[in-house]
This record gives structure tokens, sequence and C-alpha cells, in this order.
């Protein structure tokens, strides 16, 4: 009989709704409960696409014996963390604390009043790993609540009163900041980079698409070191292994240090941060690999990622038939069967490693031989028809399961990579999906002004954080700059006020929570990058944003306030900081800001459209409309007329502007003046 998960509509939630645990979602009824028995709660925090998760659950959660003694002593309440990052924040930094390290799933004990006590991640239902089994977990802890309460307690008490410090900084500015921390920052990237295998640390390795992206600001700025450092990274990921080199997309992250065997679950956040950090490299250094990878990268998740309404899921499994990575990887021999026309093998051997005995498991991921281009034996058409038949064989398998929620943040990330490949690629079709996608997200998630976290089958659930408010201004306002029609502009300024009212710190920063959140432990204020950029820098980018477009120094001083505190740890710890950092760059300027006019049969922005795709700078805001702009648009394009009646572009620092003109070429010369560089667009 199904548990009370089954009126969920999280697909993370619905996968335990068979199970014998009693399980509640997060919500009055389970807390109450709790403090009526004086019981203890067992909270298990993890998501859809955790293959850990996936393992805990069946050898513990579906275990009859198991289930008995969770439900005899314990309140058993199951989060999804995407749905609810507010709480896997607060007891994720308190699993930390207790056990110096964190993941999923993340098995926590709190008290009645909420108050961590006992905490780690996965247990195994017997001794293994150094680790005791999950029963004894479970009865020993409920032994300490009942035998000895006053010390459990205690250190509950201390717990909170550690997680209020951590969680609640203030981000009160003071100290002024400078170009000086930036170099500082990609000093220390530079410096811990590895310049053997590419990224930074040891396995498992992940993806660090904002220091990458970072990095990329410091080569528009001339830092020559940087710049080879992004190409390293973006070419030694690319290789192949975490990147899927049959259908697009990246992988979570790698389990070894040289990319090759990946932690294969999907998520739709990483897919975005690294499609643009693509873009972005291949605005830089013209390779023609970077743009293929951003476009793949992009097609997969408009093919296996998005909602027939214009929506993107969150992720894809990592395990199907029962195993991780089964969907993605080969025998030697089914290549061999599946590969039976003369020359298709060899021609794959050419570009691949292909041992026999395997490279996982006894299993073959593919993985290229060499970075750059291919072997001059190979002919590229050739490949692709091996690809397209090995695309087919593998559409054969079970497919790894979709978790088909939409959640604001993670879309808004897609959506700036979206809109901003449509712009520099000239692609209609891509321009027609972020249009889709803004216009969904308008639609599903925000809701009389007010952003909702997550939608699925209809429903939109939770209140915003500020993640997804900033997110999704940030991605309206790109697709305000690919496609000028004013209302995207008008809905993230909108957003912007709201965002301000609901989440603002008098004394600095944001909350992560409105003001009007249900009371937790802690109202967290969380700083830091992690996998998804932090609340608070996301907020700062946007504030920056639509300060550059309406010229409002209010937005651009809020923004700066915490800068001068976050200075020292960026430097010190600049992968955990990146975005903090480029929006610090942003913050440093000079932020060019081109106000396009065009006559009213003209299509909007096309006289200028080589000028601004053959020049690239990240901090760079645009402003398009027919004259007289319509309302709902940026300031900047107040007092702009035509002129000689011809389409004019204005290019302006701070609102002053240059000498206007109406020729591409004097645009591009006027933004290189600016500090962009040229870009090897059209090779």
């Amino acid at each position: 009989m199904p548990n009370r998960l089954a009126g969920e509509s999280s697909p993370y939630l619905l996968q335990h709704q068979s199970n014998p645990v009693d399980w509640y979602p997060w919500g009055e009824e389970a807390l109450r409960r709790a403090k009526d028995e004086l019981k203890p709660i067992f909270l298990s925090i993890g998501y859809a696409a955790c293959h850990w998760c996936h393992v805990m659950e069946h050898e513990s959660f579906e275990d009859p014996a198991t289930a008995e003694i969770m439900n005899e002593l314990f309140i058993n309440i199951k989060v999804d963390r995407e749905e609810r990052p507010d709480l896997d924040t607060i007891y994720m930094n308190a699993v930390v604390a207790m056990t110096g390290h964190g993941g999923w799933p993340m098995s926590v004990f709190l008290t009645p009043d909420l108050e961590p006590f006992y905490g780690g991640t996965y247990f195994p239902p017997e001794r293994r790993y150094n680790m005791p089994s999950f029963r004894e977990v479970l009865t020993s802890v409920s032994r300490a609540w009942v035998e000895d309460r006053q010390q459990v307690n205690e250190i509950g008490a201390r717990l909170k009163a550690r997680l209020q410090k951590e969680l609640t900084a203030g981000l009160y500015g003071g100290a002024s900041f400078s170009g000086k921390t930036l170099e500082n920052a990609a000093m220390s990237l530079a410096q811990d980079y590895d310049w053997k295998n590419g990224g930074w640390g040891q396995a498992p390795k992940f993806p660090q698409a904002m220091a990458i992206d970072f990095l990329i600001r410091r080569s528009v700025r001339g830092d020559n070191m940087a710049a080879s450092i992004v190409k390293h990274a973006l070419s030694a990921m690319a290789q192949g292994g975490m990147y899927d080199v049959l259908a697009g997309g990246f992988h979570r992250y790698s389990v070894d240090d040289i990319w090759l065997v990946p932690h294969f679950e999907k998520m739709l956040y990483d897919n975005a941060l690294l499609s643009r950090a693509y873009l972005h490299g291949y605005l830089l250094t013209g390779d023609p690999q970077y743009k293929n990878i951003c476009t793949e990268t992009i097609d997969f998740v408009l093919e296996e990622m998005r909602h027939d309404e214009g929506g993107f899921f969150s992720s894809l499994d990592a395990d199907s038939e029962g195993e991780e990575g089964t969907f993605y990887t080969w025998t030697f021999q089914e290549l061999e069967e599946i590969l039976e026309e003369p020359g298709d093998f060899e021609t794959l051997g050419a570009v691949y490693d292909l041992p026999e005995a395997g490279n996982f498991e006894g299993k073959i991921i593919l993985r290229r031989r060499h970075q750059g281009p291919l072997p001059p034996e190979v002919d590229g058409v050739h490949l692709e028809k091996i690809h397209s038949l090995l695309r087919a064989a593998r559409l054969t398998k079970p497919r790894p399961a979709t978790d088909d929620k939409i959640l604001a943040a993670w879309n808004g990330l897609m959506l700036v990579a979206l809109s901003e490949a449509a712009r520099y690629f000239s692609r209609d079709d891509y321009k027609v999906m972020a249009m889709r996608n803004g216009e969904f997200l308008l639609e599903h998630l925000v809701q009389k002004g007010r952003v909702r976290r997550a939608w699925r089958d209809g429903v939109a659930r939770v209140d915003g954080f500020l993640d997804d408010y900033a997110a999704l201004i940030l991605g309206l306002v790109a697709l305000y700059q690919t496609d000028p029609d004013p209302r995207w502009f008008q809905a993230a300024r909108d957003l912007t006020t709201v965002m301000l009212a609901g989440f603002k710190d008098e004394q600095g920063g944001f909350f992560d929570t409105r003001h009007d959140h249900e009371n937790l432990l802690v109202r967290p204020k969380d700083i830091q990058d992690n996998a998804t950029p932090s609340g608070n820098a996301l907020a700062a980018s946007a504030l920056l944003a639509i300060a550059a477009l309406d010229g409002d120094p209010s937005l651009k001083s809020l923004a700066e306030k915490p800068f001068g505190s976050i200075m020292p740890v960026a430097e010190k710890y600049p992968t955990a900081f990146s975005q903090w950092l480029s929006a610090i760059d942003t913050a440093l300027g000079p932020v060019l800001e081109i106000a396009l006019v065009e006559t009213a049969d003209a299509a909007t922005g096309s006289v200028f459209s080589e000028a601004l795709r053959s020049t690239f700078n990240p901090n760079m805001v645009l402003a398009r409309s027919t004259y007289p702009p319509p309302e709902g648009g940026p300031r900047l394009l107040n007092d702009r007329p035509l002129i000689d009646d011809q389409p004019t572009a204005y290019v302006c620092q701070g609102f002053v502007c240059k000498q206007p003109v109406t020729a591409s070429e004097d645009l591009t010369a006027q933004l290189l003046e600016g500090g962009s560089v040229i870009t090897p667009i059209n090779s």
C-alpha cells in the first residue's frame, strides 16, 4: 500500500511511495506528530538521479525489517533537495560539521525542535566501508534519545548555534574592491590547475564552468595564462567520458582524474553552465570544437530534457537496468556486431580507445584518443554515420529515468545559455525555443508576481528561493537581448522589485528564503558557489545587469555592497566563489551599454548584427527596438533618436555615449575601443 508520498509530485518522493517506511513529506503533519509523540525525526534528503540514493532505498528503505524499526522509533521525513534547497543547505551544513564531509543521500536525525544531533550520508545494510550498518545507527540513535536526552539536546543546541553563525553571515561590505582581487584569484586558479589532465583538484573531479567563465573574462582583459587554462580545460573535458560524444551533454562529474569515468547522471544545470562556457570559449578562441560541443549540448537538452510546452526537465538518472552507466557503455563485442560494415569498426578505433577488456568494469566508455581535430585518415561524414548507428543502438536499451520536474532557477540558467547561443550563432531555432521557455516560465512559474520553485504535471509548488528569482531575472535579460520584445525586460524588472522586497538583508546581501517563508531552524544566507551559483552571487549579477540597462546606480551600489566581504575568501578559494568573481569583474567594468534603434520597416538590429557577432565582451548589455521605443523597455533606449532616419547604434558607459554611428564597421571600432575582442565567429 502506498505511503503518504503518493500524493506528492516530486519524482524523487514518488520513487519512495511504495516503501514500507511510513514516510512523510516535510510539512506540518510530520513536525506536529514528532512534537506530540516526543519522537526524533529521521530526515532523508536526496534527488531522483542520485545513484547512492537508489542503493540505500533498495538495501534499507525497501526492507520490511528495517522499515519496522524506522516506523517504531522515528518520524521519517523524505525531502527532494532540488525542491527544498533551504532544508538541504541547513542540514548539509550540519552533517559536514558533524562528520567532515557531505553528500547524498543525506541522513540526519533531528530533535522535535528540528535541531540536528547525528547524521551522515549513505549507510550500508551491513557493516562495511568502515561504517556501521543502518540498523545499528537507528537503534543506537534511538537509545541515545531515550537514555541520554539531555546530551542529545545539548548537541543539537550547539549545532544550531554553529549553523546560525555560519549560515547567516553578514555581507556588510566595508573594504573596497579592486582589480587586484581578480588578479590574485586568477593566479590562485593557475597555481592549483592540473596541467596534466585539466581541471582542478583530484578525483572525484568536478567541471568548474563558473571558474572557466571567470578566466574567459580575464582572457578578454589580456591575461594569456588565463586563456591557456581555458583552452586546456575545455579541450580536456570534451574528449569523452564525462562528455557524451554520441548524443551530446555532460554527465555530473568524473570519478577519476582524467575525465574518463563519469558519475552518469545528467543535470540540467551542468549542461546550462557548460554550454555557455563552451560558447564563450569559442568566441574567445574560434576553436570550432568548442562551438560543436556547445551546440551538441544544447541540442541534447532540447531533444531529451524539454517539456512540450517549453520548460526544461531537471535531470536524467545515472542508473538504468539497475546499474549505473549501462545506457552509455558498450562491450567490445557489441560494437563489433553493430559496426558490421567494412571499415566502420576500424574508423571508430582510429578515433576512440576501444580496449577489448573495456575501460570501465569490463565495458567501454567512448573517449577520444587525442584532443583537437580528427586524424587525417578519418572522414568526418563516415564517423557521423557510425555515431548514428551507435545512437540508434543505444535507443534500443532501457532508458534512464527522467526527473521531469521543472525548476525555475535551473531553467533560468539554461535560458541564458540558449539565448546567447541563438544570438551569436544566428540560430532562429534556438531563439524560438528560448522564447517558448521564457513564455513557459512566466506563465507557469510566476504566479501573482511571485516565483514558484518547481512545476510538474500542471502544478507549481514551493515558494521560490533567491536563486529562482535571480536566475530567472538573468534568463529574461538574456532573452530580451536576443528577442527585443520589451515584455521580457519588463518581467525581469518586476521580478527584481519583488526580489528586493522579499529577500534583502538590510545589513548586506540577501537571504535565501523570503521574509514570509516558513520558520526553519535558521534563515539561511548561503554565499558559496557550489554545483550551481549561489543565490547571492546570482542576485549581484542580476542587479548589475538591470542597473546597466536602466541606468540605476542604486541597484549597482546594492550589488556591490557585499564585495568587500567576499574578496578575501574569493581570492583564497576561487573555485567556490567564481560567480562572485565574475560579478566583481562586471562591477569594475567598463560595461558597454549598447542601444540599437531601427526604422520601423527594418528587422531590429539587422544592420549591426555582424558587428555584434564578430566582437565579444562579457561585460556588454544590449537594448534594441524600433524607433520610437515601446513602453517597458530599458531606459537605455530613451532619448536615442535615429540619425538621418537610418538605423543607429549608441555605445555608452554609465549612460554617457559616444558619437552615434550608422555603419556596422563603425560600431565594431567603438566596441573594440571599449575592450571587446574580435571573435573568429565565421571560422
